[in-house]
């Protein structure tokens, strides 16, 4: 017996029809009619008898309708009762900038839908400040580039953090749109005297970059060093040189098709790995540890829609990968 049978039963009896039971359920009559049969079966017993204005309760589907109905009430004290005692709390989540541009705002939407009594407090900031506030446990969790934490993750050292591979993206070569036009891609040789406006070097993507430059032998052209996204874009869109992001540095640009022009680059390792990581799952309450169920899907969502440009998913291993 299931409690839709029971709304089903009640229902036609408090409106005494089939037809206008069905309708209001939003069923097909016979459809109806074969749950109605299906409960009878059941319980071996006669609960409705036709009558020319329609359907009335035998004795025995008197008694049961006053039953279902206190179970029904039941039901929904139940349900209210759990709703009350909903997940609650406060999470802290670390976002990098261009991170932030595209799974921010999914990410505060998805948590307000499926926890919406979780306060979820968002800070944004550059790999290498979130990897510290992660270290003073002023986050619980944060996206972050440290390639050397990736290669820890891989060789299975033991780590005070637990981190998940997310996802893998694609660097671009980006920009002004009034500076010389760009192939659709470009090898990384070819930036030797490209200027260039990069983050500092505690920073996830310039230790990136830096590899990339000391494998394929050349020293980049560094004309300005700025750690904020928002200032690079600028510096591009005036003119002042080149950068070298992920193509979600574009995210909050809705004329970026025509303020910016982007090549692919090209040359290994020319791609940055995007790390979830927080603290030991000991440590996470049931809110941040909810919250990071969260912004996987939500990562995942992004990529595999293809609203995550240049991106590709990473296979999950295991965590457990503490910070050196």
């Amino acid at each position: 017996m299931e409690l839709r049978q029971l709304r089903y039963f009640v229902r036609v009896v408090e409106l005494g029809s089939m037809s206008r039971a069905a309708l209001d359920l939003n069923l097909v009559q016979s459809a109806l009619s074969q749950q109605i049969t299906r409960l009878e079966g059941e319980l071996a017993t006669r609960l409705l008898h036709r009558t020319p204005r329609g359907v009335a309760p035998t004795e025995a589907g008197a008694a049961f309708f006053r039953e279902a109905q206190l179970t029904l009430r039941h039901a929904e004290q139940a349900v209210r009762a759990a709703q009350q005692a909903r997940l609650s709390g406060t999470v802290t989540v670390g976002l990098a900038p261009t991170t932030s541009a595209l799974l921010g705002l999914p990410l505060m939407q998805a948590m307000h839908a499926r926890y919406p009594d979780v306060r979820l407090h968002m800070v944004e900031g550059m790999s290498g400040h979130l990897s510290a506030m992660l270290h003073a446990r002023e986050l619980d969790l944060a996206v972050l580039f440290d390639s050397r934490l990736h290669q820890a993750q891989l060789a299975g050292r033991t780590q005070r953090w637990q981190i998940q591979p997310l996802l893998e993206e694609d660097l671009f070569l980006m920009r002004g749109a009034a500076a010389p036009r760009l192939a659709a891609e470009v090898a990384i040789t070819e930036l030797r005297e490209e200027p260039l406006i990069l983050p500092t070097g505690p920073h996830g993507l310039r230790s990136t970059l830096d590899t990339a430059f000391a494998s394929a032998g050349i020293a980049p052209h560094v004309v300005l060093e700025v750690d904020s996204l928002a200032m690079v874009m600028a510096a591009v869109d005036a003119g002042l040189g080149s950068t070298l992001q992920p193509w979600a540095a574009l995210g909050r640009y809705p004329d970026a098709a025509t303020r910016f022009q982007c090549a692919r680059l090209t040359g290994a390792p020319a791609r940055r790995v995007n790390l979830l990581c927080s603290l030991p799952d000991e440590e996470l309450s049931p809110a941040a540890l909810a919250a990071r169920v969260v912004l996987l899907d939500c990562a995942r969502g992004l990529v595999t829609e293809g609203r995550w440009i240049g991106t590709s998913l990473l296979a999950q291993a295991p965590a457990g990968v503490p910070a050196p």
